[in-house]
């Protein structure tokens, strides 16, 4: 019975991590599009993205796909500001940066996640979980050495970003077991007080008006791609969620490090986008070092049925 149990397990987190890389490839290259020909404004887009994620959960909610739990704004309050911080701090990293020295910040996001649960929430990690890390991060900087630049205003955006985006990774999974709730009632409460924090944002860093506004003459095939970006938003955001409550804030990062080399794979057959030796020497580092990292968390877990049968 325990066996049929985790397989079935095991099943649903396989079809939770293939609805996330489908969705979160496929939002890459639909937002690429929409920047690259119609020229939409990034913040808003994302603010549209959790809106219909809410509208989404509401419709899931009415027709019985989950119950709703009522809790109190307070202690959600934090998760959602911080949502809002990773999604300012990150793009302003992205402005104030070149794309490679963004792209190693952001990798910097999985130790920073280690040294946060390891200090605030008493986890431990083993020494060979640390050290897949050294393959990632070598991957990483391969694939970002084309394009490395510093600036102390880049700098400071770009510490900003991983430490609110890290806060924001940890809380999403501790919250569901602090609070009793599955990804789909907590998102449920978190998308719309982020909207409002992030409506709120939006004005002071994109223009309301005129070419490239938020209230600008779009025409409907720019509406059609931008509904179907939250379409896919809806099923990434979910995701989320559910693989980090489900997992870890650090299996989730280790599976972006797979998702930015498909997309980079991805990049090169779709748009022709280069691909040098260093980035695809630096695409293999990367994943030898997330296989090393799934393999000895498969081994951590086997084991840890076998030492509690042992215990006297």
């Amino acid at each position: 019975m325990g066996r049929l149990q985790d397989l079935s397990a095991n099943k649903r987190l396989v079809g939770g991590l293939l609805v996330n890389l489908l969705s979160s490839i496929c939002i890459v290259f639909l937002n690429k599009w929409i920047y690259v020909h119609y020229g939409f404004p990034n913040m808003t887009l994302t603010l549209l993205h959790f809106v219909v994620t809410w509208l989404g959960l509401y419709v899931c909610q009415k027709l019985d796909v989950f119950s709703p739990k009522s809790l109190q704004p307070q202690k959600v309050v934090l998760l959602s500001l911080s949502f809002c911080g990773f999604v300012v701090f990150t793009n302003l990293s992205l402005q104030n940066n070149s794309i490679g020295s963004y792209q190693l910040a952001k990798a910097m996001t999985t130790p920073v996640i280690i040294g946060l649960q390891t200090a605030c929430y008493g986890k431990t990690y083993s020494g060979r979980i640390k050290l897949t890390l050294v393959p990632i991060t070598l991957g990483v900087v391969l694939n970002s050495m084309y394009d490395l630049s510093f600036n102390v205003m880049g700098m400071m955006f770009a510490m900003l970003g991983v430490l609110v985006t890290s806060f924001y990774q940890v809380w999403v999974g501790s919250k569901q077991k602090e609070l009793q709730v599955n990804s789909m009632q907590l998102l449920y409460y978190q998308a719309p007080m982020s909207s409002v924090f992030l409506g709120a944002v939006v004005p002071w860093f994109e223009p309301l008006s005129g070419d490239g506004g938020i209230i600008g003459p779009w025409s409907l095939p720019v509406l059609v791609m931008v509904m179907l970006s939250c379409a896919v938003a809806f099923l990434v955001n979910l995701s989320i969620y559910w693989i980090i409550g489900n997992t870890s804030a650090v299996t989730y990062n280790m599976f972006g490090h797979f998702k930015f080399c498909i997309t980079l794979i991805g990049g090169y057959l779709l748009f022709q986008d280069p691909l040098s030796s260093n980035q695809v020497l630096g695409m293999m580092c990367t994943l030898a070092g997330i296989l090393s990292y799934t393999h000895l968390k498969l081994s951590e877990q086997e084991a840890g049925p076998s030492r509690l049968i042992q215990r006297p």
